[in-house]
């Protein structure tokens, strides 16, 4: 979440069902998004309970797959629209309908009454619309031909399975969540939570698999077992706040005894960069949790045509930040590109240079939205002893992942990454640090140690939607569910269950005593009626 957020509240570890409004007392956003996540959590922990791991509703189960050949390797698979759940997470592969337009002015006629653009052939022609969406253009899928990787594999059998996560869109993403009528000076409101779903192949070999066609519940248990392993994170860290032996450099900004010293509250984002292991991992960090984004007009080369820079300074660009490059494609893709050094900032043309060009492919298509996100750390002596200092050079503008000691990043806030981690780019911790307590916000054990925690996010669910070992051949694992609701039985049909008396209800014609039926029923009963008047797949 690349918001500008105080602190994120919601521990579902303590059960709370609802946040309460007190009359008289300041409103944050802490509380409002803590009663947002309180339902969603609920909502889809019921789901996840009723539906199971995955599972989509009888008549309008999503996600039905079909492969498409195609010459030069470059074979597709047809995405069935309709809904589907993961872990309780609604996942819609529905392909919106394109708008009608308004017809354009009729072309004059020529005198013998056909129109001009007929007689010529020209006559315009609506394109054909597909209704469902295809492995090379789903939603949020961003894959590219040209990448080898990203081609289906060219031998069968393989899995093609369900992705599904949710990321923050904010309005330099989407700029329809900007209202106009507050002027482009103003920042912009409240962000969205968006699901992310991406259909996706994985060879048999992953899987451990024997044979080409192997029974759908082994292939359900191997993939449930791939998929426990690839969801589960791999590191820990931990944060403190310790008093820098340089605070009596400036001990009026601060109270003395303060262990943290900056001189405004903020929420610390440490986030994977490059994943791996330790001594390939880098990470980077910002002080506004990655919220300071500045959205890109043009790109040339190296210069950047912003749409606007920030009015507050200490939200801007300057020379010497470390930017990302980012789009809808490169956010979707989890990837992690260079990141880029501002070289030169021309505040009345709205202009920043790079240090180099982006990666190939980010940035340069308009419809998915680039923009420059600032991140805060520097390089050891391009910042003030006060504000943090750490040996060594960064690694494609990122700082490199050192284990098992506390790392400095400024103003006395420290963090502790455990050894023998294994590092996914994109997971991400949040560190609230308050100049009212001096300190950092992280849980403690009763000696007042920090604890090692897992990432905040990013967290990933999985699904199995089919099995492809033949261009014919692709069984289908999906789940589906039916409607609890059934039909009430017609009074004037029910079978007599007894004379009257309490917990019977009178069947007979008006004036008359009918056979009498009890109120209620059993569950077996009920299940047993739902049986008997369900309908066969």
């Amino acid at each position: 979440m690349h918001a500008d957020l105080s602190r994120i509240t919601h521990r579902p570890e303590r059960h709370y069902s609802a946040v309460v409004a007190q009359q008289g007392r300041v409103q944050l956003d802490a509380d409002a998004n803590e009663q947002t996540a309180i339902q969603l959590f609920q909502a889809r922990t019921l789901a996840a309970d009723l539906i199971g791991a995955h599972g989509g509703p009888h008549g309008a189960t999503g996600f039905k797959i079909d492969l498409r050949g195609g010459p030069h390797e470059l074979d597709d698979l047809v995405i069935g629209g309709g809904r589907y759940y993961v872990d309780g997470i609604l996942c819609d592969a529905t392909r919106p309908r394109p708008g009608t337009p308004v017809p354009t002015a009729t072309a004059p006629k020529k005198e013998g009454g056909e129109d001009e653009e007929e007689a010529d052939g020209d006559a315009p022609t609506t394109p054909a619309v597909s209704e469902t969406w295809t492995y090379w253009d789903q939603p949020d899928g961003h894959r590219d031909p040209e990448r080898p990787g990203d081609r289906l594999p060219s031998h069968f059998p393989y899995l093609v399975y369900l992705k599904v996560w949710e990321r923050l869109v904010t309005a330099a993403e989407d700029p329809a969540l900007r209202e106009v009528a507050l002027g482009a000076a103003l920042p912009d409101t409240a962000a969205r939570a968006k699901v992310v779903w991406q259909v996706l192949p994985l060879p048999a070999s992953e899987l451990g698999l024997d044979g080409d066609n192997p029974p759908a519940d082994d292939i359900r248990t191997a993939f449930d077992r791939w998929a426990r392993q690839a969801a589960a994170p791999g590191c820990r860290l931990a944060a403190r706040s310790e008093r820098p032996d340089h605070a009596d450099d400036d001990p009026c900004l601060v109270a003395p005894e303060a262990r943290y010293r900056g001189p405004e509250n903020q929420l610390y984002r440490v986030e994977v960069h490059e994943g791996g292991t330790a001594k390939d991992a880098t990470f980077k960090w910002s002080r506004e949790n990655g919220s300071p984004t500045f959205p890109v007009d043009e790109l040339d080369g190296t210069w950047v045509q912003l749409a606007s820079l920030a009015n507050d300074d200490k939200l801007s660009l300057h020379v010497g930040d470390w930017v990302e490059f980012v789009d809808t494609g490169y956010a979707s893709r989890g990837e992690a590109a260079p990141l880029l050094r501002v070289a030169e900032v021309d505040l009345p043309g709205r202009r920043v240079r790079l240090s180099d060009e982006p990666a190939p492919g980010v940035g340069r298509r308009p419809e998915l939205h680039p923009f420059l996100r600032r991140w805060d750390h520097q390089e050891a002596g391009r910042k003030t002893v006060r504000r943090g200092d750490r040996p060594g050079r960064l690694r494609h503008g990122a700082v490199p992942v050192e284990e098992g000691g506390w790392l400095p990043l400024e103003d006395g806030v420290e963090v502790y990454f455990e050894a023998g981690g294994s590092y996914r780019t994109g997971d991400f911790w949040l560190i609230p640090a308050r100049t009212a307590t001096g300190g950092v916000e992280w849980p403690t054990d009763r000696a007042r140690r920090p604890l090692l925690q897992h990432p905040s996010g990013i967290v990933v669910h999985h699904a199995p939607l089919a099995w492809v070992h033949g261009e014919q051949a692709v069984p289908d694992l999906r789940f589906a569910f039916r409607p609890l609701a059934t039909g009430i039985q017609a009074a004037d049909a029910a079978q007599p269950q007894g004379s009257g008396g309490v917990g019977t209800l009178s069947t007979g014609a008006a004036g008359g005593a009918g056979p009498k039926q009890p109120r209620s029923q059993t569950t077996a009963e009920a299940e047993a009626q739902v049986d008997e008047q369900g309908v066969a797949d």
